[in-house]
């Protein structure tokens, strides 16, 4: 019998399986959909591959999921031996989880290349979200805290905070409390095409598209700051 920490075994993986009314064909790649291809599934596994640990965190980077549908996922992941529990009462991913990084980072080059970003998706809280995460995970984060903020003319919340204080990066959109060191100025398109790689922060400033007011090298350091890991993908249309 297999403990907590190592995971369902693969027998009672597929006996859940076999409770899951699934497609009925022996094809990996069917298989692998029954569990990847269920909504909100793929974005679960990308906060956690991007350290989301506790369920506030992983709810934060996946906006409009129902408690109760996260609750649900994160229950399947977990009975697929993809997720487990840690000590501290959070989620982390198993190595077969991890093993999924692959699989999510082939999704988001073919969506780079072929896929257009529609108005509806110009979420300016989820670019920042998106870019504090990236940063933790490559070490960009500065020696010294830093505080942007960010104000989007077309946004629902017209300004942003973002606090970067080791070993945390996080979005507010209350003032943190602490002296501004430059503002961001930008509407919701021009955010997400900065941070997609698609326009760099010193063409889109050269066109008045961003404007940032703050020391020049504390400019130069942000054009480079929690890009997309597609920045480098070159869009096919």
């Amino acid at each position: 019998m297999s403990s907590p920490k190592d995971g369902p075994t693969r027998t009672e993986r597929w006996t859940y399986t076999r409770c899951v009314r699934g497609y009925g064909q022996y094809c990996p790649i069917t298989r692998a959909s029954e569990v990847l291809a269920t909504r909100w599934t793929p974005v679960i596994v990308r906060n956690l591959l991007l350290g989301c640990e506790t369920f506030s965190e992983i709810a934060e980077g996946a906006p409009g999921i129902p408690r109760s549908v996260l609750t649900a996922r994160l229950r399947m992941l977990e009975r697929y031996g993809l997720v487990e529990r840690t000590p501290r009462r959070g989620y982390r991913l198993t190595d077969s989880g991890e093993e999924l990084e692959g699989v999510l980072d082939a999704m988001g080059v073919w969506g780079s290349r072929w896929l257009e970003v529609a108005p509806e998706d110009l979420d300016a809280h989820a670019v920042l979200w998106g870019m504090c995460r990236l940063m933790r995970k490559n070490g960009q984060l500065p020696d010294r805290r830093v505080v942007l903020r960010f104000d989007i003319e077309d946004a629902k919340h017209p300004h942003f905070w973002v606090l970067l204080e080791r070993p945390e990066a996080e979005v507010c959109v209350k003032p943190p409390g602490f002296e501004v060191d430059a503002v961001v100025a930008a509407d919701s398109e021009s955010l997400a095409m900065w941070h997609m790689g698609r326009l760099p922060l010193s063409a889109a400033i050269r066109r008045g598209l961003i404007r940032v007011d703050g020391p020049r090298t504390l400019t130069r350091d942000l054009a480079g700051w929690g890009l997309s890991r597609f920045a480098d993908v070159a869009p096919a249309v």
